[in-house]
């Protein structure tokens, strides 16, 4: 009996490395510098293992390096990384069935907030999936995002075209500017694009004299003042995510068929693993009794 207890408990155990293995759907990405640094990397896993229930051996894994942050950004924030300077890692799991679920460690990550990401993610065609963002030291987050996208990617098993990276970047680093220049909480201006970009695809524009009225509404039911200038920035940044959705279709097809292959194996593995640990519990009672 005390055999058949200890198979059981094995088995429940294994059954989440086995399941990890055989299916796609997670993956996790590490900045270049956290993945050179044994302590850096420790650091991330822990926070990571804290918030899935999953073992992170199962997972995919990718290295962000400087130079993949750079091709994306350089052009749109002026900045440009150095090997040394990527510590953002991210996790994501397609398994999430409620939509999207974005953790971000606000210990580390100081600027960008779940919604930023949330935003930019949307202008690359993703509306599901559960994401955590972390780093081992202080870092604004803006670079994070390439990280994000490249761990969906390995999720996913496909390739989101580049125009639609870039966008998406545009716009994250868009909306960190506006929120420093109008001293509005990252958050308040974050739902200000959420709020117009809503609007342009319940419209279908791509010209940003038209988006920019409708960014000029929208701020002004939040009581936002933005000048000439700030409109059109975030005019010009909507305006491009929207010229880029043609190109994701296919992005889009087989993130919706990895999303339902996780949510399906990860039902699968809970009735099983439900299973054998109600038949453990139930032979355990004869020793309690």
């Amino acid at each position: 009996m005390k055999k058949l207890l200890l198979v059981l408990i094995i088995l429940i155990a294994f059954l989440g490395s086995v399941y990890g293995a055989s299916t796609s759907g997670f993956a996790i990405t590490y900045g270049e510098t956290t993945y050179n640094n044994p302590s850096y990397k420790s650091t991330v896993n822990t926070y990571f293992q804290s918030h899935t229930d999953k073992n992170l051996s199962t997972f995919n894994t990718k290295v962000v390096t400087a130079s993949q942050v750079n091709q994306i950004a350089k052009n749109i924030t002026g900045r440009t990384y150095n090997s040394n300077q990527i510590f953002s890692c991210a996790l994501v799991d397609l398994s999430y069935s409620q939509g999207i679920k974005i953790i971000v460690d606000s210990s580390k990550i100081n600027t960008v907030t779940s919604k930023m990401y949330a935003n930019a993610l949307k202008s690359t065609g993703i509306t599901n999936g559960y994401v955590v963002v972390t780093s081992p030291v202080s870092a604004t987050g803006e670079s994070a995002l390439t990280g994000v996208l490249e761990s969906y990617e390995v999720a996913v098993g496909t390739s989101i075209p580049e125009e639609a990276k870039k966008a998406a970047t545009e716009e994250l680093y868009t909306e960190t500017q506006i929120a420093n220049q109008t001293g509005q909480s990252t958050d308040k201006i974050a739902e200000l694009f959420d709020q117009a970009q809503q609007e342009v695809q319940k419209q279908n524009l791509q010209d940003p004299t038209q988006i920019k009225t409708i960014v000029i509404n929208v701020a002004n039911s939040m009581n936002i003042n933005l000048t000439d200038s700030q409109a059109q920035d975030i005019a010009n940044a909507l305006a491009n995510s929207q010229k880029v959705q043609g190109s994701l279709t296919d992005f889009k097809n087989q993130l919706e068929a990895a999303t339902q292959q996780a949510s399906q194996s990860q039902g699968i593995l809970n009735q099983i693993k439900n299973y054998l640990q109600s038949f453990a519990d139930y032979i355990m009672s004869f020793f309690g009794g």
